[in-house]
């Protein structure tokens, strides 16, 4: 027997053996007393250190496919087929026992938010000690070492002081660090990355993104990364798996599919993107081109015609709007600090004119919006809507004045009653202000579905029965049913599919076309904000930072934070993946301050006609 013959051989074999091949994975689900498939015979290979990416919609099968990999599913209302090789072994065929060996030492899962991956209730030192202990068998003491070795390798600042904290003392960036340090934790083969950067700002996922991409080179890792957003996928991705319908409709080299896609679904997705840059030369807000899934055709947006208004006085004047939060400590609730929300901003919107507000999480464009339509009680400042103002009002008479404005949420599911249904929720503030009888209102609803995209029939259905995007439709029709002028859209569209996003943002231009509406688009999406927005505004830690035309700040951005966040930005091109970019790994920092802190004066420099920038300090010298 010619033992070092056979190794050698095992040694090739092994060589040329992806490290995972999934062939005709198909998983089915119980639906009344039947199985229904949602992933359908889908095949795919990833080699050894290489990265491949599953893209699709909502509902297209990405996340069940990752599941299934590791055999995630119940059994008792899934059923798994096909086959999943792990460097040559069937995983669907192995015991439970040896599927929770696999399980954080050879494949490890990252997912898309961290609160509900980690315990609240204990340390993150503990949990990751924990993984250590239980897969690698160390002791107390090396794990907890080792655990502060690794939170050092994914770019926590103090580690070690770190280690006892609770998860709710860390940003939205630093928890996903910490469940990648978790996932790297005994050297896994493979990585499962499922959406582990789509609700973070951009800043934050340029982070993450070349923290995978760093981590991969040292430790030699294969990466299975699941997202909806092309520009992430031409970033990270070295080959991509197209999914529609829980089918594999498209794979192959990332380079090729950007260049020259042959599914008229993945030219659906590629022309939903949206690209910095891609304004240049453009004076309004411009559709997005809208490919047909199924037989790849596209139409030809225009610009949106001019509806900015040219009367003297704008529809909203904001002037030196502050609003603070007392932290209150100790027995009798003494004020032991202040969030300093919204700090002394200032700026106006016009009829027909969109001014977006963008920034990291925490900056305050949010509260920005709520305390302008009195939702909180601004400490100081003025808000004048057609010359009167709006924190002035208390009462009926704020009631009676909100109908020229309204808000549009993130969360479409979380703003609306679930057991109301939809026509129902459109017509309520109709029949609430006495502007119409119940025929009138089915009549309006009607013609607000019909507005919106949707059809008069849904008015009946309830809102688990509609997707994401319908949901934000739906309400955006109830924010139109009392006919305002000025509609906040906080984060409307954030949680979108990036195809569902395209359809809701001409949705919005269309409607402010034909109705003449002005928007204040809050939003951290760099790249949809250029592509609809007249105006910019840009803020950090409560102040706005710099505003002005938006082919103007695009152009010729000046301060360094808005540099920063234009550099976050991913660039939908393949090409551009081998080039390190250097993102920074600080937070933003807290805007609490002490009881008796004054804010300093700040001073602005206008560097041309309404581009206005803050003059910076030492902190952005750096």
């Amino acid at each position: 027997m010619n033992t070092g013959a056979n190794a050698s051989e095992q040694v090739v074999a092994e060589a040329q053996c992806p490290m995972l091949s999934v062939a005709g994975l198909t998983t089915s689900f119980m639906r009344e007393q039947q199985w229904v498939p949602v992933v359908r015979n889908v095949s795919f290979d990833i080699a050894a250190r290489e990265t491949v990416a599953i893209v699709g919609e909502s509902g297209s099968g990405k996340s069940v496919t990752a599941l299934s990999i590791m055999r995630l599913i119940p059994r008792e209302s899934g059923r798994i087929e096909g086959r999943v090789a792990l460097s040559g072994r069937d995983l669907l065929t192995l015991p439970e026992a040896g599927m929770k060996d696999i399980r954080g030492n050879e494949i490890a899962m990252i997912f898309q938010e961290p609160m509900t991956s980690l315990n609240p209730v204990l340390t993150i030192g503990f949990q990751i000690a924990e993984a250590l202990i239980q897969h690698r068998g160390l002791s107390r003491p090396a794990a907890e070492t080792e655990t502060i070795r690794l939170l050092d390798r994914v770019r926590i600042p103090a580690a070690k002081s770190r280690f006892h904290e609770h998860p709710h003392r860390f940003s939205g960036g630093m928890r996903q660090r910490v469940m990648i340090a978790m996932a790297l934790a005994c050297k896994p083969k493979l990585l499962i990355a499922d959406e582990p950067s789509t609700a973070l700002d951009v800043t934050i996922q340029a982070q993450i993104l070349e923290l995978l991409k760093e981590l991969q080179r040292e430790e030699g890792m294969s990466i299975l990364f699941i997202t909806h957003d092309m520009g992430v996928v031409a970033e990270i991705a070295d080959r991509t798996v197209v999914m529609y319908a829980g089918q594999a409709v498209e794979t192959d080299a990332t380079a090729h599919i950007f260049a020259s896609p042959s599914h008229p679904y993945t030219s659906a997705l590629l022309a939903a993107v949206p690209r910095l840059g891609s304004m240049d030369g453009r004076a309004r807000p411009m559709r997005f081109p809208i490919v047909d899934k199924m037989t790849g055709t596209s139409d030809d947006p225009t610009e949106t015609p001019d509806t900015v208004s040219t009367a003297e006085r704008p529809l909203l004047e904001v002037s030196n709007l502050t609003t603070r939060f007392a932290i209150r400590s100790g027995l009798f609730g003494k004020v032991s600090g202040r969030v300093h929300a919204v700090e002394n901003i200032s700026f106006t919107l016009r009829a027909g004119e969109t001014l977006a507000l963008v920034g990291e999480s925490g900056c305050g464009k949010s509260t920005t919006g709520r305390s302008i339509l009195k939702l909180i009680e601004p400490d100081s400042g003025t808000v004048l809507i057609e010359g009167q103002d709006v924190l002035a009002m208390n009462g009926r008479t704020l009631r009676d004045f909100r109908k020229r404005m309204q808000i549009v949420f993130q969360d479409p599911f979380a703003s609306l009653n679930p057991r109301m249904s939809v026509g129902t929720a459109i017509a309520a503030p109709l029949l609430a202000n006495g502007l119409a009888t119940a025929a009138q209102a089915r009549d309006k609803v009607a013609d607000l579905l019909t507005r919106v995209g949707l059809t008069a029939d849904m008015a009946a259905r309830f809102p688990h029965e509609f997707s994401g995007g319908q949901r934000q439709r739906i309400c955006i029709a109830r924010a139109l049913a009392l006919g305002p002028k000025l509609i906040i859209a906080d984060e409307a569209v954030s949680a979108l599919d990036v195809s569902i996003k395209a359809q809701v943002v001409n949705l919005i231009l269309d409607l402010q076309a034909s109705m003449g509406l002005a928007y204040l688009f809050i939003s951290h999406d760099i790249a949809v904000v250029e592509r609809m927005s007249h105006r910019v505004a840009v803020m950090y830690l409560g102040e706005i930072v710099e505003i002005g035309p938006r082919a103007a700040l695009f152009g010729n951005p000046q301060h360094p934070y808005t540099k920063k966040l234009m550099a976050a930005v991913p660039v939908p091109d393949p090409a551009r993946r081998g080039i390190r970019r250097e993102v920074a790994n600080d937070e933003i920092r807290s805007p609490v301050r002490a009881p008796d802190y004054q804010p300093p004066v700040r001073q602005y420099r206008e560097v041309s006609p309404g581009h206005v920038v803050q003059v910076w300090g030492a902190e952005w010298s750096a």
